[in-house]
């Protein structure tokens, strides 16, 4: 299949908005050559970038006493662990230290696909190349025995193929939406937060390794965490080993996380609350409540948390055995939604195109669910297998993440052992998404959500199948090529199937 996606003829197809009409048109040329000379100029910058912040960073280091990063993590997802890397060391050091700084450089080419029909929000048949580079800064404190600090400060330029639009999975984890204004392209802060640790009575540690949002030590396997401020709430619930970051593993929304999970953050990925986990060697409970935006995809925050937040609970088991873990999630989100329900009735009285942001009220509700199963293999769990399965009720508005009410998704990851690169990863994974019934006929009326929306539906699942290779070189280059062949693009069979091909380079330090 491989084969077939990278040298499919490319598509000759032109359309026209709405018509249902296919028109011919002159053969697309493709633009993977110059993607790749435009990736070559953006990475040749980000060396130089690196040696000026190495150098700075060298100087501060001198100064503060700190050590370099020794992880990456995908934006806005944390990749820590519920065991190993969740809560903070318990030392009695004060002081500020340099956790790492990171550039994430992906770029993308969407080939044509067969589109008949298309709207605003569909999958630009006619293909579309972008490149977006994303620059990271980390920082942690250390403030007495139990108590640290962390602040994240992040850059995001470029932008996603097709404005990140008519797909339910999205295909860059990196870039970000629209929203409902302008977020320019300067630095902000990502993330700024303290997390409290109360150690419980035990005789097992964990030794807690330097990382972003991580500083390093020892600590009781066994401990109340408390975490507050602003961050993703995807850093603390749905972890997964082998599939958790779009800078070092699986690129699409719909392998990273459980994307029937619409989790509260504004348009960045971000968002302000708390978190309480009791962490048990085999067992770990985590509850949080977060704020939700005043609108869907939106940039600020309802101050109403009476009818206005998102809470979750989580609890994950695991097998020490077998190194088995699974994570089992519940959601509620209370935010000014519309529902399609009520949209739909107001198209058919008026015979007015439905639009279910103009429905939105106050204190209306989600509720869903998600499993999620990491199983290491070989390899000292660098080979590993996953799955992650999650739904919800799908009544009212997709608010934040995606348009997705069910969701289910299995991969693998292999060691690069096998073949004499010890470091290196490929990974390859599918994923299913879906609708309700009443978001389907919202879409197959014209109404647009803030990804999707062709004009009509002829609906069936989206389906996807993802590859990549991570090659490793030295301590701080990972560079490899990803694909990704999409059938159904934003649940309509009569458009696509959809082939992405990618580039991805990460620097870290």
């Amino acid at each position: 299949m491989i084969g077939y996606i990278l040298f499919t003829p490319p598509g000759r197809y032109r359309y026209q908005r709405n018509t249902g009409q296919l028109y011919t048109a002159s053969p697309y040329r493709s633009s993977v050559g110059a993607l790749l000379l435009a990736m070559l100029g953006v990475v040749l910058s980000l060396f130089v970038t690196l040696i000026a912040t190495t150098a700075v960073f060298s100087v501060v280091h001198s100064t503060l006493g700190a050590q370099s990063v020794d992880s990456a993590r995908r934006t806005p997802m944390s990749t820590k662990g519920d065991i190993n890397t969740s809560a903070p060391a318990s030392s009695d050091d004060w002081g500020v230290h340099i956790l790492g700084t990171q550039i994430n450089v992906i770029g993308q080419d969407l080939r044509p696909l067969h589109s008949p029909y298309a709207d605003v929000n569909s999958l630009r048949a006619r293909g579309d190349s972008k490149i977006s580079h994303a620059y990271g800064g980390y920082v942690g404190v250390q403030a007495g025995t139990h108590l640290q600090g962390y602040l994240d400060v992040e850059m995001i330029r470029g932008k996603g193929i097709s404005s990140v639009t008519g797909l339910a999975g999205p295909t860059n984890g990196d870039v970000l939406r629209q929203g409902t204004i302008d977020l320019g392209n300067g630095p902000y802060v990502a993330r700024a937060f303290v997390r409290y640790t109360i150690p419980l009575a035990g005789e097992e540690h964990d030794t807690l390794q330097r990382g972003e949002d991580q500083l390093p030590g020892i600590i009781s396997k066994h401990r109340i965490e408390i975490t507050g401020g602003k961050l993703a709430t995807s850093d603390l619930f749905d972890l997964n080993r082998y599939a958790n970051t779009t800078r070092q593993q699986f690129m699409n929304w719909d392998l990273f996380q459980n994307t029937a999970w619409d989790f509260a953050a504004d348009t960045r990925g971000y968002t302000n609350g708390v978190a309480m986990a009791w962490i048990h060697p085999r067992w770990v409970l985590r509850v949080g409540s977060f704020q939700m935006p005043t609108v869907a995809n939106g940039n600020k925050f309802d101050s109403d948390l009476r009818r206005a937040r998102g809470d979750q609970i989580e609890l994950t088991l695991i097998a020490p055995a077998t190194g088995t873990i699974a994570r089992f999630l519940g959601y509620v989100n209370h935010a000014r939604m519309g529902n399609y329900a009520e949209a739909l009735a107001i198209w058919r009285a008026t015979d007015a195109t439905p639009d279910i942001a103009a429905d939105g009220k106050s204190g209306r509700s989600k509720y869903g669910w998600g499993v999620n199963v990491e199983q290491p293999l070989a390899d000292g769990g660098e080979t590993g297998a996953f799955a992650r399965i999650g739904g919800n009720d799908g009544k009212n508005e997709s608010f934040v993440f995606t348009e997705v009410d069910r969701h289910v998704s299995a991969g693998i990851q292999v060691s690069g052992i096998h073949w004499g690169r010890t470091d290196d990863r490929i990974g390859i994974a599918v994923a299913e998404t879906g609708i309700v019934t009443v978001h389907r006929e919202y879409l197959n009326a014209g109404g647009l959500g803030f990804l999707l929306g062709d004009g009509k539906l002829n609906y069936s699942p989206e389906q996807l199948i993802e590859m990549y290779y991570r090659t490793q070189l030295g301590t701080y280059f990972q560079f490899g090529p990803d694909v990704q062949y999409i059938r159904n693009p934003g649940y309509n069979r009569d458009r696509g199937p959809a082939t992405v091909l990618s580039l991805r380079v990460n620097l870290r330090y």
